[in-house]
């Protein structure tokens, strides 16, 4: 099978070469030798990814495909679709991980021999991490949660070893044993077998004529690895890159977040996720030695690839099933040590009407509104005594009327110990402040309970990164660790306190922390105010000295132009996208950053890939919104990764100033005839953008107005904020009475 099974949309193709999509249209236009669609739609075509790269080598376009974009285009542009790429690539990177000498000599020949020979390789690999042989496949665990893993990789209620394996049983499945598992009772809850219901595979061991058409991906993922340094790095990349791709497929739970529930449950051997999606809670949990994960989701896909990453990160234990968590628990003798969720919100149709006698609701049946509550409850049933539990949860979820009966009783018994409401933009939907709650299995009534209310929404920012993670994560577990350790808390006011469960008890019971906590002090609050004042009145005055002199008339002058795509191919500059992933802890410059003239904010998708870092004296240019912004990247912003949707120019400093190239990028006419229109987005083809042709003197003479005009537009902004901050201040101030009228 040819790479030319592989195919590539227009979108893809100009990733591929670094332009935009308008280029590319306008390449099908000019070159009658441009390939033929080969399938897709007449609106949305799709084109043979081996012929693409050859006539973009042919025009000069493109030296050679990267490997992580051909590899990338193999997986996107699968004929069974990205998610069964994805999962047959995950299998072959957990035997390249566990056996690469038997990933050698299967993939030494041709792609029907690799085929052919790649289901018994993988189910040898398997089977020796998981420890089911290939006669008990039909009895064991292939449950229809179970899903299968690829080393440790997915069996909702089938299991990966402690190897983190998986089992050619479980874990991949041949056609065949796929239909004799079907009609077997379930095998893997531990510790007792549960036949209530038959769990599907999550992932099944490719056949032959399955894995044929996955064959040059497949060699591409083993390339991937051994340049990024190994099975887990790839997978990670591949998973990154189909995650930034398909954003409204999947609701992801941000690693910072996953990081800190993970710290409030505390170290743990057995941990449950009943809703793991792509695995982000699980994988925060700090590795133990005999370590056991447990994961469920309804979504086959998010299974294997939860078990997939697992499988690929260590060596725990890992038990991952398909099935409806809260309808077909996989897991119904599980008491686990720790329980983190991040469930669906607002469910209506989460099986009100056939779980009304379910021994999981100690606390009262939820009502048909109050899926999370049934979420709760399941939580607490599959810890053991003294247990913690760590929800994300919706902050109606804490005062709707429905549920005061329940919250009730979790406060009465002890379980509900901390309400924690997170600032907005921690997680989606990123415009409502989410609330995390932290609850512990009873093992015995309190004397005096109290619960832990926090709120961390003084920790917002501005920008699209999120809020200041290091400031959230450090007030709230120092506050959860005082309360967990003594049972009390002394208030801190603003953001936390420890109230006794009987204040709550009222006619609503309504723990949304922000009306429970009493306001920051505001002791100081006039002459902070009058310090902002002073400040807005220093930089107002800077504003009007840095304000333009009249403009002097003249007439049009009409220079002779090049672009910047000319520029970068003849090397007087350096042109760069922003990545789809990089370092956790490397500050991200994001478009909102550029258009606002703020300092970098945001975060992009863990992975090994490595991100463009900013050098000063770079231009980073937005390609979204229609805007012309141009920004010169500066001594304190250089060194953040460059986001999403930011094309970097780097200038050769011998021949184009750096503020020159910003000052002629960001003229409204340029960006209006580099612009594609499209579609609902206007789009900025950066290569189309025009400067003159001009000596490097005269270059630097412009650059100097451009940079005065850019300090002055920077003292505007600075001066918008702090009249913002001020009027905010005065306004709360006369509202509470720390600053008088007078």
């Amino acid at each position: 099978m040819q790479d030319n099974a592989t195919e590539v949309t227009a979108a893809g193709i100009a990733r591929l070469a670094g332009v935009g999509r308008a280029a590319v249209s306008n390449w099908r236009r000019r070159h009658a030798d441009f390939p033929k669609p080969v399938g897709g739609t007449e609106t949305s075509p799709s084109f043979a990814l081996a012929e693409v790269e050859d006539w973009l080598c042919r025009q000069g376009k493109l030296a050679e495909v990267p490997l992580r974009e051909r590899v990338w285009q193999q997986l996107a542009g699968h004929p069974e679709g990205p998610v069964t790429a994805l999962t047959h690539a995950g299998c072959v990177l957990l035997l390249i991980h566990d056996r690469p000498r038997l990933w050698l000599e299967v993939s030494a020949g041709s792609d029907e021999r690799l085929a052919a020979m790649l289901p018994e390789a993988l189910e040898e690999v398997l089977t020796a991490r998981f420890g089911v042989t290939s006669a008990r496949r039909g009895s064991a665990a292939v449950n229809s949660r179970s899903a299968v893993n690829s080393s440790g990789a997915v069996n909702r209620s089938g299991a990966v070893n402690r190897s983190g394996a998986v089992n050619a049983v479980d874990a991949v499945n041949t056609a065949d044993a796929v239909s004799a598992a079907a009609n077997s009772p379930a095998v893997n809850t531990p510790p007792t077998v549960h036949t209530a219901t038959l769990h599907t595979p999550a992932v099944h061991t490719p056949t032959g004529p399955e894995a044929l058409p996955s064959a040059p991906l497949l060699r591409g993922a083993a390339e991937l690895a051994a340049e990024l340094g190994g099975a887990r790095q790839a997978f990670e990349f591949l998973l990154g890159r189909h995650l930034d791709a398909n954003p409204r497929q999947y609701t992801l739970t941000p690693a910072e977040l996953a990081g800190l529930m993970a710290d409030l449950a505390g170290p743990a051997s057995t941990v449950l996720d009943p809703a793991c999606g792509t695995g982000a809670l699980l994988r925060a949990v700090a590795p133990r030695p005999e370590q056991e994960l447990y994961a469920q989701d309804s979504a086959t896909d998010l299974a294997a690839v939860t078990a997939l990453r697992l499988a690929l990160r260590g060596r725990a234990t890992v038990r991952a099933a398909v099935g409806d968590t809260l309808r077909a628990d996989a897991f119904p003798e599980l008491r686990a040590e720790a329980v983190l969720c991040h469930p669906p919100f607002n469910e209506r149709n989460w099986g009100h009407d056939e779980l009304a006698y379910d021994p999981r609701w100690e606390y009262g049946f939820p009502a048909r509104t109050e899926s999370e509550l049934a979420w709760v409850q399941h939580a607490l049933a599959r810890l053991k005594d003294g247990g913690t539990a760590v929800l994300l949860m919706p902050p109606a979820a804490a005062s709707r009327r429905s549920g005061r009966r329940i919250r009730a009783d979790l406060l009465r018994r002890g379980a509900l110990r901390a309400v924690v409401a997170l600032p907005v933009g921690a997680a989606p939907p990123y415009n409502i402040p989410l609330h995390l709650w932290v609850l512990r299995r009873p093992d015995k009534a309190p004397a005096q309970p109290e619960v832990l209310l926090a709120d961390a929404g003084q920790f917002a920012t501005e920008g699209r990164g999120g809020p200041d993670w290091r400031a959230v994560r450090d007030a709230v577990l120092d506050a959860w660790r005082v309360f967990d350790r003594t049972g009390t808390l002394d208030e801190r006011p603003g953001l936390a306190r420890a109230l006794p469960v009987i204040d709550l008890l009222d006619d609503d019971v309504d723990l949304a922390p922000a009306r429970h906590l009493p306001p920051a002090t505001a002791a100081d609050g006039a002459e902070a105010l009058t310090a902002v004042r002073e400040r807005l009145g220093e930089t107002l005055g800077l504003a009007g000295a840095l304000t333009p002199p009249p403009p002097a008339g003249t007439r049009p002058v009409r220079w002779p132009l090049t672009t910047v795509g000319e520029l970068a191919r003849g090397g007087a500059l350096v042109l760069r996208t922003g990545g789809n992933g990089g370092h956790a802890r490397v500050p991200v410059l994001t478009d909102h950053d550029v258009l606002a003239g703020t300092a970098p904010s945001g975060t992009l998708p863990e992975s090994d890939e490595e991100p463009v870092l900013t050098e000063p004296g770079d231009v980073v240019v937005p390609v979204l919104g229609g805007g012309s912004v141009a920004r010169v990247i500066d001594d304190a912003t250089g060194g953040a990764a460059l986001g999403r949707n930011l094309v970097l120019l780097r200038p050769d400093r011998a021949a184009l100033d750096a503020w020159f190239l910003a000052g002629f990028l960001r003229g409204t006419a340029n960006n209006r005839q580099a612009s594609s229109y499209a579609s609902t987005a206007t789009r900025l083809d950066v290569r189309r953008l025009q400067l003159p042709r001009l000596p490097l003197d005269e270059q630097r003479r412009y650059g100097a107005r451009f940079r005065a005009l850019d300090e002055f537009e920077r003292a505007l902004r600075h001066a918008s904020r702090l009249g913002d901050q001020l009027v905010r201040g005065m306004y709360d101030g006369l509202t509470d009475g720390t600053v008088a009228p007078d």
